[in-house]
């Protein structure tokens, strides 16, 4: 792909390259001022399909991009910028601090995950520990609501997003214009992070619906909802699997487990947090507080240590992990990955889903193809590491707990801009989630949305 310049009419172009037609796979290229910039570029997840989508070149070429922005450190938005880096690609990437963090310890435990498969079909991994040595060596880290200065004609800056720790939205300024790219909205307010910050003024707006088409529980509902599937977990004398994401979820039910341990709503069981990669993201939110909200902030200086409380180990070693069959019941289990489709949880599930006293409770999003969204479905009988296991467990589902906005919150943000908006491109969705949100906000605030297709362009 060649240098693009900027038009006569002072237009910048807009494609989607990801997060059409489904939730993950996040990449857009926006082109203009002599510049090619992306926005994320990450995994496409969810079965065999996705696998194969991540193997193929990349629509453009890698060498050509010169800026690329992170909006946060979750895989469906970084997971294959070191293939990309691998592929040719040189230039400047600009996140968060927290961000950046995170993206490394996750980066490199991917690269371990994806490997392993690799070697199993004998195939080439998607890249290796040099791809992400590389890919940090080029990285800059900027704080919220510093100026980026792209050229003398288009800027940006981070806006914080309140989705996991160093979220953001990247609002762009062009010709008095403004672009804004939300990545994925937080689920304000939530137990840990600040609320996600209001835009008024966007022309135009790139925006996730993940949820577009259904709302969750109340913050009210879910505690207690937690509260109650803790305690007849353990009065039936079962085990609680928790399928966790490793960044977010995991540290937002640590604090919730913690407060109802100190507040005696719950009795004192043991409670694993079983997840390496957890454990490193856990200490990077330990030494993050200022990017909490006030008043965890207040519970920290006066002394709660939010992360800690009786019973909780954590297991980093593999034998520790498999040590957990030894404890007996009742117990607790948080564990990767957060659709079961890896990582340590599809072990515990093995011994427990066919155990009636036991409870799997979901707490995140699952993709089309994945043992978790199977498990959600109401499957009686998966197939877990080469054995057909009947579910017997009793699956809970608490979308309360999401990172991500609700279809009315999603409503609610963009009706902040509606009187400057031109278009809004509903992204990051399975198609019924993102046509629904579409027609919403054509309905309800009478904003020209749509729905783009994957390599789609639109001149803005």
């Amino acid at each position: 792909m060649q240098k693009n310049i900027l038009d006569i009419n002072n237009k910048l172009k807009l494609t989607f390259y990801g997060g059409t037609g489904g939730v993950t796979g996040a990449n857009f290229l926006l082109v203009g001022e002599d510049k090619n910039i992306l926005v994320d570029c990450g995994l496409f997840q969810g079965g065999d399909f996705a696998e194969d989508k991540n193997k193929e070149p990349f629509p453009y070429d890698p060498a050509s991009i010169d800026i690329l922005f992170v909006t946060h450190a979750h895989l469906d938005h970084i997971g294959r910028i070191p293939k990309l880096v691998r592929e040719g690609f040189n230039g400047i990437i600009y996140s968060t601090p927290a961000t950046m963090e995170i993206t490394e310890i996750s980066l490199m435990d991917s690269m371990g995950v994806l490997s392993k498969e690799a070697r199993k079909k004998g195939i080439e991994p998607l890249y290796n520990k040099q791809d992400v040595e590389k890919t940090m060596s080029l990285w800059k880290k900027v704080s919220y609501k510093k100026s980026i200065e792209i050229s003398s004609n288009l800027k940006a800056v981070f806006k914080d997003a309140g989705h996991i720790l160093g979220s953001t939205m990247i609002e762009f300024e062009h010709a008095g214009r403004k672009i804004v790219f939300t990545g994925d909205l937080g689920n304000s307010p939530a137990p840990l992070l600040r609320d996600t910050e209001e835009i008024k003024d966007a022309d135009y707006m790139i925006i996730e619906s993940v949820y577009g088409d259904r709302n969750h529980e109340s913050v009210e509902e879910r505690t207690d909802k937690l509260r109650d599937i803790i305690k007849s977990t353990i009065n039936k004398g079962g085990a609680l699997l928790i399928p966790a994401f490793s960044i977010e979820r995991t540290q937002t039910l640590l604090y919730e487990i913690n407060n109802l341990v100190e507040d005696g709503k719950i009795p004192k069981v043991p409670v694993f947090l079983d997840s390496p990669l957890a454990i490193k993201v856990t200490s990077v939110y330990k030494n993050r507080i200022q990017n909490f909200n006030k008043g965890v902030q207040e519970e920290i200086k006066a002394g709660d240590d939010i992360f800690k409380f009786p019973l909780l180990k954590f297991t980093e070693r593999h034998q520790d992990s498999i040590d957990i069959t030894n404890t007996p019941n009742p117990k607790i289990i948080i564990a990767g990955s957060g659709m079961s489709n890896g990582g340590r949880i599809i072990y515990h599930e093995k011994i427990h889903l066919s155990d009636p006293n036991s409870t799997l409770l979901i707490v995140g999003y699952q993709a089309a193809g994945s043992l978790g969204r199977q498990l959600l479905d109401g499957v009686k009988e998966v197939e877990i590491m080469d054995k057909m296991v009947k579910v017997k467990a009793r699956v809970e589902n608490l979308t309360g707990y999401s990172a991500h906005r609700d279809s009315d919150g999603l409503l609610e943000f963009v009706d902040n801009s509606a009187e400057t908006l031109k278009k809004v491109f509903v992204v990051m969705g399975e198609q019924k989630s993102a046509l629904f949100l579409v027609q919403r906000l054509r309905d309800y605030i009478g904003v020209n949305a749509i729905a783009p297709k994957f390599g789609e362009s639109f001149e803005i």
